[in-house]
């Protein structure tokens, strides 16, 4: 069982690499009233990133830690944890986070961790996944959300959205198409967390119904 919090306010650690669109989806469903959470923190590997322009605007506390500023990857993360588990981070959801992680960061959030990948896992994963699908000739695509684990966008997947591929369509509008549904996916798998209805079973998790 992955449960969910008490007191019905999830604590959310954010980390992102980019504009952080998916986290702002994230926000506007804390405010719409449809997903109990608040972002206790964002973090992000590079400096001038809109990620961390959209938290200092609402006043959530936001954290540029440079990979260079330490003597290696295990160092970097152990920063990056200081800070999760100083804000009491419940789950950590990796908003384009362009980053792997060490088995150990993985071990120490392991059912606590989410990532959305805009393609249908376990097809195209890694970089450049919209193109990678279009290319193939895929008649359809979408996205996928789950539970972090070691290895390249391989957890249990939580749930996934689909995007028929057009005859038109380029990698780009493609892209464009998947985006919107990871808006919709990714505060739905972060609400069934808060509501403690997600269950990990080997690589199935499976949704329970509302009590």
């Amino acid at each position: 069982m992955v449960d969910g919090v008490a007191d019905g306010v999830l604590r959310l650690g954010v980390l992102a690499s980019g504009r952080g669109s998916n986290l702002q989806a994230i926000m506007d469903a804390i405010d719409s009233g449809e997903l109990p959470a608040v972002v206790a923190c964002v973090i992000s590997d590079r400096k001038t990133v809109q990620a961390l322009e959209r938290a200092r605007r609402r006043g959530i506390p936001a954290y540029h830690v440079p990979p260079r500023a330490y003597p290696d990857r295990p160092a970097h993360e152990a920063e990056v944890r200081r800070i999760l588990d100083e804000q009491g981070v419940d789950l950590v959801v990796l908003a384009g986070y362009m980053r792997l992680f060490t088995p150990s960061f993985i071990e120490a959030y392991r059912g606590r961790m989410m990532n959305i990948h805009p393609a249908l896992l376990p097809n195209f994963p890694g970089m450049d996944a919209q193109r990678q699908a279009w290319e193939y000739g895929v008649k359809v695509s979408g996205c996928t959300v789950h539970f972090v684990e070691e290895g390249t966008d391989a957890g249990p997947i939580i749930l996934q959205r689909t995007v028929p591929v057009l005859e038109q369509d380029t990698p780009e509008t493609l892209a464009e198409r998947i985006l919107v549904e990871e808006h919709l996916a990714f505060p739905e798998a972060v609400r069934l967390f808060a509501e403690g209805r997600l269950v990990i079973e080997g690589r199935r998790v499976k949704v329970l119904s509302r009590p």
